[in-house]
């Protein structure tokens, strides 16, 4: 499979772990050699963090790679990939590392193996600047199967900042070849639901108060929709550390998912922090903003961009302003897959008013040849 090695600058554009993310997984799946120089170039403390080296040896392990210089605190690797295989497959942080970025990093690539696959990520479940492990079963799951697949998330063990101790099981089969997806009608918001948390010693109250504040905060903009935001004490046994967090839905009419979410923190009113963190979120859902504008979630744009350009076909989204991170997984799927990215502004009626924009993406139609 060895070819010309890929080199990639991992110090450009948004400058942090997603473009070694990115890259590496395409890396694995298309067979290339690669290089990545200036890792998270641009973070205040530079170079693999354990999350990302636990990601790297993962996907090392998925296709039997090799891999050099990653280590903590490396800005500098090179990466050698084989045959993707499948079976199962452990990744563990060792930290409050989110589990949801070492699954958006291995999932495209286990698609592509010769057999089944069981991967066993351990981390954090729930955790700042990621997807909570809420937001990947109630709305990412949904939206990514939309590609032609189905995939398994067993959640073992919640964990949260700073001591981590979660894990996910992920079960999922290889397929031949992914389908396109169009995900530019939006329709009109029909129910809203969700869920309040909480784990540890934090009292059942804190989570029924952010259900409150929540539910105070939706019916500032709309008054006659259905919401059903239910609050839940997290049993021990099944939850390590103290946490609390909300994950907020709303489905439309055309099964469309818009979502916000957040994460208590130490001593600030959980009422006042989820009212103040979901009021534009939600002020702007109701202006009808399409959804990975209102999601704030930004890795999760991130893996539809790898999904479109391995895609059979033509990809659509529609989105709101088009963020760095988005332009910088573009640029990695352009370089790495040859995939064709086209931004454009929406000339939808509809979004007329609004900064709405369509991504666009002529994916290579990549195929298992074990399947």
């Amino acid at each position: 499979m060895a070819g010309q090695r890929v080199e990639v600058d991992g110090g450009i554009m948004e400058g942090g772990g997603q473009i070694l993310r990115v890259s590496t997984a395409l890396s694995c799946l298309l067979g290339l050699p690669l290089r990545v120089q200036k890792i998270r170039a641009g973070r205040s403390t530079p170079g693999l963090r354990p999350q990302h080296l636990s990601g790297l040896e993962m996907i090392r392990d998925l296709c039997d790679g090799q891999l050099e210089g990653a280590e903590i605190g490396s800005t500098e690797i090179t990466f050698t990939p084989e045959k993707i295989k499948g079976g199962t497959h452990t990744a563990d942080t060792k930290t409050a590392g989110s589990v949801c970025l070492l699954m958006q990093v291995s999932m495209p690539c286990v698609l592509f193996a010769a057999s089944p696959s069981e991967l066993r990520l351990k981390g954090g479940t729930n955790a700042e600047m990621a997807p909570q492990i809420d937001y990947t079963v109630m709305v990412f799951k949904p939206i990514v199967e939309k590609f032609g697949f189905t995939f398994n998330c067993d959640i073992k063990m919640r964990g949260y900042y700073p001591k981590g101790g979660g894990e996910v099981i992920i079960r999922m089969n290889p397929i031949k070849q992914l389908n396109p997806i169009n995900l530019t009608d939006r329709g009109s918001v029909t129910k809203i639901y969700g869920r309040s948390f909480v784990a540890g010693v934090l009292p059942f109250k804190v989570a029924k108060d952010m259900v409150a504040a929540a539910v105070r905060c939706i019916r500032k903009e709309i008054r006659d929709l259905y919401v059903n935001i239910q609050p839940v004490q997290e049993s021990k046994d099944q939850a390590f550390g103290n946490g609390n967090g909300i994950i907020i839905i709303a489905e439309t009419s055309t099964g469309c998912l818009f979502a916000g979410s957040s994460l208590g923190k130490r001593g600030i009113d959980k009422g006042t922090c989820i009212c103040k963190c979901h009021y534009k979120k939600f002020h702007d859902l109701f202006f009808f903003l399409p959804y990975f504008y209102l999601i704030a979630l930004k890795p999760a744009e991130c893996t539809l961009i790898i999904f479109m350009a391995l895609a059979n076909g033509v990809s659509r989204i529609k989105t709101g302003p088009v963020t760095l991170h988005t332009q910088t997984a573009i640029h990695f799927a352009e370089q790495l897959a040859k995939a064709n990215f086209t931004v454009k502004k929406s000339d939808d009626e509809e979004d007329a008013s609004k900064d709405t924009y369509i991504i666009e993406c002529q994916g290579i139609g990549m195929i298992n040849p074990n399947v």
